[in-house]
């Protein structure tokens, strides 16, 4: 697998993290680096981390994966995408904000920090299965997945602060996109290559 369909599936697999971190911004007043940057560390840990559970879950069979492994990045990323893009179409409740980060501290409710971070995380260990088949790409993805979650949860923080509720973007639907269209770039490059 290429370094460019790494990072495209790092960017797809991070629209959650950025959706719930501009949710998350757009519920303060104020922009803190500082803060912003523990919570956007804990959802680049998360999400990074996942691909690396699955793949080590799927090593005992890559010999068996390998045959279909095409088929199977396939499937695994075409349901991610339209589950996210079906998500995505759901109605959003308004809230009051009684468990939100409303508050003008800079005190992190780590607990829903954390809790978020696992919920958007957990279509990433499905990815993981895709690279017991592509040797040597898992330490390059998971660093890579790790690092644009990072950035982008920060800026997503920045950008919900800065904007607020101005601003509606559906960042879900962006990734699912993104998604299926690795996923069919993955199985025309094997069938066109007749492997």
């Amino acid at each position: 697998m290429d370094l460019l369909s790494i990072l495209f599936i790092a960017f797809g697999l991070s629209m959650d993290s950025l959706a719930v971190c501009i949710g998350k911004g757009m519920c303060r007043k104020q922009f803190n680096p500082w803060r912003a940057s523990k919570i956007a560390l804990v959802f680049g840990l998360f999400q990074g981390l996942m691909p690396l559970a699955g793949y080590l879950l799927s090593i005992g069979f890559s010999k068996w994966i390998i045959q279909f492994d095409h088929w199977l990045a396939f499937v695994i990323l075409v349901m991610i995408g339209v589950k996210m893009m079906y998500e995505s179409n759901l109605p959003v409740k308004e809230e009051d904000c009684s468990g939100c980060d409303c508050r003008d501290s800079d005190a992190i409710d780590w607990k829903s920090v954390v809790s978020l971070a696992f919920a958007t995380s957990i279509d990433a260990a499905a990815t993981g299965l895709i690279f017991a088949s592509y040797p040597g790409t898992i330490r390059k993805a998971v660093v890579i997945t790790g690092v644009v979650t990072f950035f982008l949860s920060f800026y997503g923080m920045l950008l919900g602060v800065r904007l607020g509720h101005k601003f509606r973007f559906n960042f879900e639907r962006v990734g699912g996109v993104i998604l299926i269209a690795i996923g069919l770039k993955i199985l025309f490059t094997h069938l066109l290559n007749g492997a």
